[in-house]
């Protein structure tokens, strides 16, 4: 039997490649997501074209045509704000984010990172944690908050790290996890 279930209107904000963003779309109805719009700080992100080819709305917002973060944070803030949506999902968007865009939006911006926070926060995640000795990476989805790679953790998985990886081949690893890891995430957090 089917559930008549709403679909909740998401708006995910990419800057690449979009292989997080695929996932979200391969599996919006399981998670119970619409994706209303994919907006890109990069006219080139690869996502943009996944999510035409889906049939969902782009928007291009270059950052390098405002002359602070807070005002292109503004412009972006004003282009979400006419879907009203109940989260905002950050794929591989790399950009960081003002407290007054995070203020705007308080519990409803979600990131997925390429390490088990708390550690390993920002970039090269990966080589770090091989410089560390680590004997597992990961990825972890957590809520945004104005602290970089902080905000409460939603759900993390983890892999082994084998005497074999490189910073590539572990990346790599940590993809395949991310794609099944984003949308258990979401849809934990939209039936709580």
């Amino acid at each position: 039997m089917t559930v008549n279930r709403s679909l909740s209107n998401v708006i995910v904000l990419i800057s690449g490649s979009g292989s997080n963003l695929q996932s979200l779309i391969d599996n919006a109805d399981d998670i119970g997501i619409k994706i209303e719009c994919v907006i890109s700080n990069k006219a080139d992100a690869f996502g943009l074209e996944r999510a035409k080819k889906a049939g969902i709305l782009t928007k291009f917002i270059s950052h390098t045509q405002y002359d602070s973060r807070e005002s292109f944070d503004n412009a972006l803030t004003q282009h979400i704000n006419t879907f009203n949506p109940k989260l905002i999902l950050l794929a591989g968007f790399m950009r960081i984010l003002s407290a007054d865009f995070i203020n705007a939006f308080t519990g409803k911006i979600i990131n997925i990172h390429p390490a088990l926070l708390p550690k390993f926060k920002g970039l090269n995640t990966h080589q770090r944690a091989i410089d560390a000795g680590e004997k597992y990476a990961g990825a972890t989805v957590h809520f945004v908050t104005n602290e970089l790679d902080s905000g409460a953790i939603i759900l993390q998985k983890s892999i082994t790290i084998k005497a074999t990886d490189d910073a590539e081949s572990l990346a790599k690893k940590v993809l395949e996890q991310e794609h099944i890891l984003y949308p258990e995430a979401i849809k934990k957090i939209l039936l709580s």
